[in-house]
């Protein structure tokens, strides 16, 4: 299950699409963080989803907001990704050990051995203010997070 608006949200420390170390706790009490954990790079819905917040990027990385995107691709499969469909914000990769960020968010489905669509607003004390879970096939509406961050 899902962690809760209201609820802490729990830290992580992923390697980027670059190799870069991004730790959750890094954006406490600075910005506000869109958390969004996906199923798997170069799959149809999730490259639309991604190709769609690129394309409005502005509402999702300025000096208030950082997006970060988390799946359980490998670091070097994520730069490729990356590179290949112009996004420029942090891929997270949460390889190993596998799916230990999406488990803390309950997001995670062992069965398939990848997330589900989950995403979290934090706001800059580090407490969830909005989420919202999808299964595998549905893709979310990124206008919903326009407006969760419009509350903040």
């Amino acid at each position: 299950m899902a962690i809760e608006v209201g609820a802490q949200a729990p830290d992580f420390e992923l390697k980027d699409n670059h190799g870069r170390t991004v730790r959750l706790a890094d954006f406490r009490g600075g910005k506000r963080v869109v958390l969004l954990f996906y199923p798997f790079a170069f799959t149809g819905v999730c490259t639309g989803e991604l190709r769609a917040l690129q394309e409005q990027l502005p509402s999702f990385v300025n000096d208030e907001t950082q997006l970060l995107a988390v799946s359980a691709d490998s670091m070097h499969s994520l730069r490729i990704f990356g590179e290949q469909e112009g996004l420029e914000y942090p891929l997270l990769s949460d390889f190993w050990p596998h799916g230990e960020a999406a488990r803390a968010y309950g997001v995670f489905d062992e069965e398939k051995g990848c997330a589900v669509r989950g995403t979290f607003v934090i706001d800059a004390s580090g407490t969830v203010r909005w989420t919202v879970v999808n299964d595998l096939p549905d893709a979310r509406d990124l206008n919903d997070y326009v407006k969760a961050l419009d509350t903040l």
